[in-house]
């Protein structure tokens, strides 16, 4: 069968397609596909719709063997580029690697998408054809942080799908957060927190304290246990597993996390270089300093995942390379397995019924939305 064929699934077995924008990112195409490899090789459930140009995919999937039998190539001739803005793309994107990647999961070709493009054009995109799911006033992307937690990570939503969100959209944050972090993360009931400037009550906007409120009110409903304010310094912490911003605030924290966290890295590299004896402390250190490495590693959380949307969405870090599109793979295929889209509008749903308290605390003791 050739690369660009899609293998049908073996009798009792269930492959789960997974829509990629192989135009889209920094590095190009060739990371992108030598991601995909690195999942397949891992993962046998996994099948591929590359989109983009076949004259470069082709060349590049006949290279993976473990693409052989588990690829399929879209032919689209445009790209979307970084800088192009998302009224533009929403006009004039038709045939580019990025719409024929979300219209693959509009018509229900693939379980989720992923694409490590321009974010704007993604979410404008997104939002145009897969439409929001019934109830949800804004979508909100979410991100996963390390963390002190068993799990290695927290996660935190918005990090940038919109800059505003009143008191209502960040109870309907919370709700889709925390349906994330059960399907996600394994969590059955995860641990909400609202960003604040601090963790008193008399702090912060007056939204945030009614959105306090109403996030303490909708625990039941939405099966999460509510912690209260919590501070920047908490998002790494132990305390909480899902943390609940508006965008704006989401993204200057997730740039900041990732900038200091670099800084970290050149500066650790540039104490151990700075002498002999450092250079042979370091040589002591290497399992250590692997292991510091590999926990405080970007690549391996890679993937905001936009939620509110009719369909699964992964967006990959622009810059990453082919573990860190494989990471973000690896979490569409797990939403993707765990029907979290379906899960996630069914708990949208139920929290926009008056009175359905009741109701819900039944459907929650499984945890399972």
């Amino acid at each position: 069968m050739g690369a660009s064929d899609t293998q049908l699934p073996v009798e009792g077995a269930q492959r789960y397609v997974i829509s990629v924008d192989a135009m889209g990112g920094d590095r190009g195409p060739a990371a992108v596909v030598a991601g995909c490899a690195k999942s397949a090789a891992k993962n046998p459930e996994i099948a591929f719709i590359l989109h983009g140009r076949r004259t470069e995919l082709e060349p590049l999937v006949a290279k993976r063997w473990q693409l052989k039998d588990c690829c399929e190539i879209r032919d689209t001739e445009g790209v979307v580029t970084m800088d192009e803005k998302p009224s533009h793309v929403m006009r004039h994107g038709k045939g580019t690697s990025m719409w024929s990647a979300i219209e693959a999961v509009r018509n229900g070709e693939a379980q989720a998408c992923v694409s490590c493009g321009n974010t704007g054009a993604l979410m404008a995109l997104s939002m145009v054809r897969l439409r929001k799911l019934e109830g949800v006033n804004r979508p909100a992307i979410a991100c996963l942080w390390p963390s002190r937690n068993p799990g290695g990570f927290n996660m935190m939503l918005d990090v940038g799908a919109d800059i505003r969100a009143d008191e209502d959209d960040l109870l309907q944050y919370a709700m889709m957060g925390a349906s994330y972090a059960r399907n996600g993360m394994g969590l059955d009931r995860p641990r909400v927190g609202l960003l604040n400037v601090g963790t008193e009550e008399h702090k912060g906007r007056a939204e945030l304290k009614i959105a306090g409120e109403m996030l303490s009110n909708a625990q039941s409903l939405g099966g999460y246990d509510y912690v209260g304010f919590v501070e920047g310094g908490d998002i790494p912490s132990d305390r909480v597993d899902v943390i609940v911003t508006d965008g704006f605030t989401g993204n200057i924290a997730l740039k900041t996390g990732e900038g200091i966290a670099t800084l970290i890295r050149d500066f650790l590299a540039e104490a151990f270089k700075a002498t002999p004896l450092s250079r042979i402390a370091a040589l002591l250190a290497v399992t250590s300093l692997r292991r510091l490495q590999k926990r405080t590693d970007p690549r391996r959380v890679n993937g905001g995942v936009f939620l509110g949307l009719n369909g699964t969405v992964v967006k990959s870090h622009g810059a990453a390379d082919s573990t860190g599109v494989s990471a973000a793979i690896k979490l569409a295929f797990r939403l993707a397995q765990s029907n979290f889209t379906e899960r996630l509008a069914a708990r949208v749903a139920s929290a926009a019924m008056p009175g359905n308290d009741a109701a819900s605390k039944e459907a929650g003791h499984g945890n399972n939305q």
